[in-house]
């Protein structure tokens, strides 16, 4: 999608995101990492109208059946080895996806387990599954398929009044930021954020297009800000060394893009960050693993920043 040019890869992860995050049939939990990337992007190449998605035992076990001929999206699922234990003791067991969902996350660690010294003391194996959507399956029971068409026709739960909407759009991007209680000053000729003063810096707002590039930017924005040690403390010099930079740039371009179809600005663009696409395709040559660190950074500055969202008003 990269290589294709930055106005495929925006409009599509944006265009997917807008429906929020790809799910679990079964277990009714999201995907992560760039899972969601893969899982987004069949989505909208086979026309689904969901995003609820499900392996082939999980179908089974809810009364349903894979047709015959479709074709499974393969995904990654990453769990924490420790050193010297044998494939058949590791965790998690069979690469079938059923355990996808429920706590592993897509670097391989578990909420609550592990921690800094478990990355030291163990190392990630990776086990392909594969998932089918919920178009792919017959048989399910109807209170199911209702659920996941209801689900279709409202949108993302999290979406805020009027998602998909320009006022509503708007609305819910200044709730984000407002909650994050950034610093934001006004009246620079670019966008950016400034890590050794902690402060994000615009143009002023009648400089955008609209008031939708205007929010798209500053969500991007918003994400670098996470970055900053007192917070998700991303560093990536050791790693990417003089392309740590551009690096850290498409984490931005991805939480963006997921705080974007979150709030439903599905038109909007962030405006200035137009130059770093061949800077981050040579990135990804060089290490075809960085989409996956990306993906995970990516998704950590996005729940950091909804889960301050300032709350909707209450009507009367």
């Amino acid at each position: 999608m990269l290589e294709q040019g930055g106005h495929v890869f925006r409009a599509r992860w944006v265009a997917a995101a807008s429906r929020g995050f790809p799910r679990n049939l079964h277990t009714g939990q999201p995907y992560r990492g760039a899972n969601v990337l893969v899982l987004w992007d069949e989505a909208l190449t086979q026309g689904y109208a969901t995003h609820l998605w499900m392996t082939y035992r999980q179908a089974a076990a809810l009364g349903g059946q894979v047709r015959r001929g479709e074709h499974g999206v393969m995904c990654a699922h990453f769990e924490r080895v420790a050193r010297g234990r044998s494939g058949e003791d590791a965790p998690g067991g069979g690469g079938d996806g059923l355990d996808d969902g429920q706590g592993t996350r897509d670097d391989g660690s578990r909420s609550g387990v592990g921690g800094p010294g478990a990355a030291r003391t163990g190392f990630l194996r990776c086990r392909p599954f594969w998932l089918f959507n919920l178009a792919q399956v017959d048989g399910l029971p109807h209170a199911v398929v209702a659920a996941a068409a209801e689900a279709a026709v409202s949108g993302p739960d999290h979406s805020g009044v009027g998602a998909g909407e320009p006022r509503g759009a708007v609305e819910c991007a200044m709730r984000l930021a407002a909650g994050c209680d950034a610093v934001v000053r006004h009246g620079f000729e670019g966008a950016m954020y400034v890590p050794a003063l902690d402060e994000i810096r615009l143009p002023w707002p009648k400089r955008f297009v609209d008031g939708e590039n205007y929010c798209a930017t500053l969500l991007h924005e918003l994400v670098h800000w996470t970055g900053h040690p007192s917070r998700l403390h991303r560093a990536f010099g050791a790693r990417f060394g003089d392309a740590a930079y551009a690096f850290e740039e498409l984490v931005a371009e991805l939480g963006a893009a997921f705080l974007m179809g979150h709030c439903g600005l599905v038109e909007a663009t962030v405006e200035g960050h137009a130059a770093y696409l061949e800077a981050w395709l040579e990135v990804l040559r060089r290490d075809r693993t960085a989409i996956f660190t990306a993906a995970r950074h990516a998704g950590d500055a996005f729940d950091w920043i909804l889960a301050r969202a300032l709350p909707e008003l209450g009507e009367g």
